[in-house]
């Protein structure tokens, strides 16, 4: 919770000033489907996706140029199966997530807008389990205090705008290590991520 508030303090001064500059604000929410997969650095061991969610709010700064930070709560994750030991985990992750990205509308019509953007996003974890799915008494080497509690990503995708909605696709790609080395397994394990999501401007 202190990492929210602090959060939130630093943004609303930025939020301010931004509007003062470029004139336009559109607060709204929205929720979305994601498919994660987590990588792995090991010949042995192939991974998977994973489907999760996610739902939050989203404030947009200015006109054809402008910024859009983002909090929301997702849920993602991944599946490592071991191709010699017999064994399986399903990582499962809820985080808040913040992304701060910059957009452009290549094509701005009246009630219909084309846009490209781009950001970093900072994840804090805040529930996370792993599930065996082996065979019995076979037991994978990940446990709860391997995975990261703070993850960096970078975010790019498109989306499109129809009145009050808003249509995003974006890649996300993990710039820091979920997973680093656990017992004689060098995972190296960033978090990729195909996000499709459904806005609405409250504002």
């Amino acid at each position: 919770m202190k990492k929210i508030i602090v959060i939130l303090l630093v943004l609303l001064p930025a939020i301010f000033t931004a509007e003062t500059m470029f004139g336009q604000l559109n607060i709204g929410v929205k929720v979305g489907y994601n498919a994660s997969k987590l990588s792995a650095n090991i010949d042995s061991v192939t991974t998977s996706f994973k489907s999760g969610m996610q739902f939050g709010a989203f404030v947009r700064i200015g006109s054809k140029l402008y910024l859009q930070p983002e909090l929301y709560y997702t849920t993602q994750g991944g599946v490592f199966t071991s191709n010699t030991q017999n064994w399986k985990q399903t990582v499962k992750i809820g985080s808040l997530d913040l992304p701060v990205l910059v957009g452009v509308k290549v094509l701005d019509l009246k009630l219909v807008n084309v846009r490209v953007l781009a950001g970093p996003e900072a994840s804090f974890v805040i529930n996370k389990s792993i599930e065996e799915g082996g065979v019995k008494n076979s037991l994978g080497p990940l446990s709860k205090g391997d995975l990261s509690s703070v993850n960096w990503s970078l975010q790019a995708g498109a989306g499109v705008d129809v009145w009050k909605f808003t249509l995003d696709i974006r890649y996300q790609v993990g710039l820091s290590q979920m997973v680093k080395e656990v017992k004689s397994y060098s995972f190296d394990s960033k978090n990729n991520v195909w996000v499709i999501s459904l806005g609405f401007k409250i504002i």
